[in-house]
């Protein structure tokens, strides 16, 4: 149990203060950065700040659901999508240096409160805990589109980012469908969207 809660600790630690890695190839890296005025890449740099964002609250929440896991197959797929979502969080880190733009002040806060959610998806069933994974892999879906439409045109640096983003999260939401996710109350989609809009807009700015 003591060496558990260390490794588990690690986790937490290498997600927030440790340069994340990727094992594949960085989308759009053998593009050129394009001309780009303060503003457009400012509010580029603060787009992929709220995608960062998305990435450290994916590892917490991914995370707190395998440590409530009660089915292996299942745990394997929760690990396997998070260490793809750590690629997202190499990829999304990398950009903001590039577009000289910080990460979030309130990471720490943001990771705290998605582990409490997955911790306590998870411990409402794997079948619950499923569903909400796929919900929120929609919801983070449709925000990467919002962002692509966002994002200035030149920038396809960061635009090929968040397609491969956008590509992955689809795919972990039809890995949930297909290993039994249940289809979340109406209300509980709302409550999902309403905290995830409070979180980008706060994490455009902070």
């Amino acid at each position: 149990m003591t060496d558990q809660m260390v490794l588990e600790f690690d986790k937490v630690l290498r997600t927030l203060f440790a340069p994340a890695r990727t094992t594949r190839e960085v989308p759009g890296s053998r593009h050129a950065d394009a001309e780009m005025s303060d503003d457009e890449r400012s509010h580029a740099g603060a787009l992929m700040r709220i995608n960062h964002v998305g990435e450290v609250c994916a590892q917490a929440l991914y995370q707190g659901q395998a440590l409530t896991c009660r089915n292996k197959e299942l745990r394997d797929a929760l690990q396997q999508a998070a260490h793809e979502e750590t690629e997202h969080l190499a990829w999304t880190e990398r950009r903001l240096l590039e577009l000289r733009e910080r990460k979030s002040l309130l990471n720490p806060l943001w990771y705290l409160g998605a582990l409490a959610i997955g911790i306590g998806a998870g411990k409402l069933g794997d079948a619950w805990s499923l569903g909400f994974l796929a919900e929120t892999e929609r919801q983070v879906e449709a925000h990467l589109n919002d962002h692509l439409g966002e994002l200035p045109p030149q920038d396809v640096k960061s635009r090929a980012i968040v397609e491969q983003m956008r590509t992955d999260e689809i795919a972990h939401a039809a890995t949930a469908v297909r290993l039994g996710a249940r289809e979340l109350p109406a209300a509980a989609r709302l409550t999902m969207r309403m905290a995830s809009r409070t979180m980008t807009r706060t994490a455009y700015y902070v």
